[in-house]
Order: C-alpha cells, then structure tokens, then sequence
C-alpha cells in the first residue's frame, strides 16, 4: 500500500476521563505524517488506543498509525522516547 503522508489529516482522541460517552477530541494536522508522530510520540499510551487519524475517506485506528510510523518510508524523525515506548496492547476479548 502506498499512503501519501504529505495528504491532510485527522485526529480524533478519546477522551476517558468523563466516561466512555465523552466527546472525542479532536486535532487537524497539515500533513498526515505530522499526524502520526503526534499521536505516537505525544499521546500516552491510554490515549492512543483509542485515538483515530482519518485521512481523506480513510480511518486508520492506533494499531495502522503505528504501522504507519514503523514504515521505512516515514518521512519524519522519530524520537528516542518512540523507540522506547511499548507497543499497543491488545485491547481485552469479551467472554
């Protein structure tokens, strides 16, 4: 898959501490790439799994930004905290 970085986007980030009912908030980035280290490098953990970007008709939740971010083709530095900071966990399975 070939994704434009340079296209516009949009992050919208759950907010959890009003409960699950809250608005979501929200953040538009000039460059989808932008986007993406916003949300990797910036956002906690917490917040990022519930983060989505969308980017023209597509939406890409957390896992797909973090791909996004791993891509050799990622136009962007990335930080000594991202390559510190831990994968996304798996979000629990309902019995």
């Amino acid at each position: 898959m070939n994704f434009d970085y340079t296209a516009s986007a949009e992050l919208f980030i759950a907010k959890r501490s009003r409960g699950p009912r809250a608005p979501l908030g929200y953040q538009r980035f000039a460059t989808a790439a932008e986007a993406i280290q916003f949300a990797v490098e910036e956002l906690p953990s917490p917040r990022m799994l519930g983060a989505f970007m969308q980017v023209g008709d597509e939406r890409f939740d957390a896992d797909r930004i973090w791909s996004l971010y791993e891509k050799s083709d990622y136009p962007l530095g990335r930080s000594d905290r991202s390559k510190s900071a831990s994968r996304l966990t798996p979000k629990p399975v309902g019995r």
